[in-house]
């Protein structure tokens, strides 16, 4: 007698896009403190809905402002494969300082490019791209520092935010960068431009909304970890 095949598990892989500018502390040190239980409560949460969790990888594209200090806008890490690497993504992320940002809206456009862009797992099956961004601002237009910045811009990313919805991915898309049955897009962020026009344009994409200018203090790891879970 035949016995029906076990589905595999999950692949996730995970691109942690955090403003790292002064009123954002809070978070950040939420991320290091439970950078090393985050597989684990992930692999529970799943369980708990009947799947099962196989592969794991983190990367953290850290962000302030091009249009402040351009050679300390971007900290990105590669992608860490979890729990084997845990150390490593705890060092990158305690490594991590809030602090400076210069006026209001952050160069977030500038790391969501880049997390678009990342090399995302494609070899196995029932893979998830995850990409969850934590700002309490605004954000510039994608480019608007560029040629202030030229030494530190990032290269080949998007040239404008059309561009930018493009390598996203919608209907008519012609340079889509995500799988669309595998993409997802978590904002915590604040209900101004440009991430409310992103949450009612943009698909697969949830929008929990952060208080503007006052750091991420209500949004915990275990809400993150519950919003991935469900959405697999």
């Amino acid at each position: 007698m035949s016995h029906p095949k076990e589905n595999p598990p999950h692949a996730v892989d995970i691109v942690l896009c955090i403003d790292v500018t002064g009123s954002m502390s809070s978070i950040i040190e939420t991320v290091k403190k439970d950078a090393l239980t985050f597989h684990n409560r992930l692999a529970d949460k799943v369980a708990g809905k009947g799947k099962s969790l196989g592969q794991l990888r983190l990367k953290v594209i850290a962000f302030r402002d091009f249009g402040d200090r351009a050679d300390d806008a971007i900290q990105e890490s590669e992608f860490f494969q979890l729990p084997a690497e845990a150390r490593q993504f705890e060092k990158f992320v305690r490594g991590l300082r809030a602090t400076g940002g210069g006026d209001a809206p952050e160069s977030a456009l500038e790391a969501l490019a880049l997390a678009i862009q990342a090399p995302w797992e494609r070899e196995l099956p029932r893979t998830h791209h995850v990409i969850v961004m934590f700002t309490d601002a605004a954000a510039h237009p994608l480019g608007k520092h560029r040629s202030k910045a030229r030494t530190y811009y990032p290269k080949n990313i998007a040239k404008d935010f059309d561009t930018l919805f493009d390598q996203w991915g919608h209907e008519n898309s012609t340079s889509a960068r995500m799988d669309p049955s595998a993409k997802h897009l978590v904002l915590f962020a604040p209900d101004q431009t440009p991430w409310t026009g992103i949450s009612e344009t943009w698909d697969n994409t949830l929008h929990a909304r952060s208080r503007a200018g006052h750091g991420l203090d209500d949004i915990y790891i275990e809400e993150i970890i519950s919003t991935i879970a469900h959405r697999l």
